[in-house]
């Protein structure tokens, strides 16, 4: 067992718990009202809370290999579950798609070599994701690589409306969706402007938005 978890865990009760008693019990009586539904890649170094600032109560979370989203017709019962029960029970009204650099998921699919005969559940998973890296494909294979991860988070975004309660709440103008992209290195986010059709620094999404 992972006794540095376990030790984890009772610094935690030690010191956030105590520190947060009421908020936590407010939280386990009132029950959850998150801000948005987070879809992101398991990659044990993205964490969304951290990576957003958010306390807990605040992200519905799913995470998955690449976080990909395939569509309702294709669908994993996972995130379509996750999606159900987020816009049509608890009323989110945002969802945020976060790809991240050094995906290797994503970067699976660029090297036929990779690996992914070894791994059938991978491969097959991943393969809600190839028509998408395909279709950016570039002779340098680092710059096909972030292009890559981009067109996932892009295809990701456009599957999400193939499921029947994501589209009646974008009928109904009851939700927005986004679309992230994490830099491991640079330790920042660029966002989806739909205006510009490319990925930006937040300051200038936030800059229009209260301007």
């Amino acid at each position: 067992m992972s006794t540095h978890l376990l030790h984890g865990h009772a610094r935690f009760r030690d010191g956030y718990v105590k520190k947060t008693r009421s908020f936590l019990d407010k939280l386990a009586s009132e029950g959850q009202n998150p801000d948005a539904l987070f879809i992101g890649c398991a990659d044990s170094r993205v964490i969304p809370e951290l990576l957003t600032s958010s306390s807990p109560g605040r992200l519905f979370v799913v995470r998955n290999v690449a976080n990909i989203v395939p569509t309702f017709a294709n669908v994993d019962s996972s995130v379509g579950a996750a999606l159900e029960y987020g816009v049509g029970v608890l009323g989110i009204d945002n969802i945020i798609v976060c790809g991240h650099t050094g995906c290797g998921g994503v970067h699976a699919l660029l090297d036929p070599g990779h690996g992914l005969e070894a791994m059938p559940s991978v491969r097959e998973w991943l393969e809600n994701a190839r028509a998408a890296v395909n279709a950016v494909r570039q002779p340098d294979v680092e710059a096909w690589g972030r292009a890559a991860v981009e067109a996932n988070v892009l295809n990701s975004l456009a599957n999400l409306s193939t499921y029947p309660a994501v589209a009646q709440a974008i009928e109904e103008d009851r939700v927005n969706l986004h679309g992230w992209v994490y830099d491991l290195r640079g330790a920042h986010l660029d966002v989806y402007d739909g205006r510009q059709q490319r990925f930006v620094p937040p300051d200038e999404v936030l800059a229009r938005t209260y301007a």
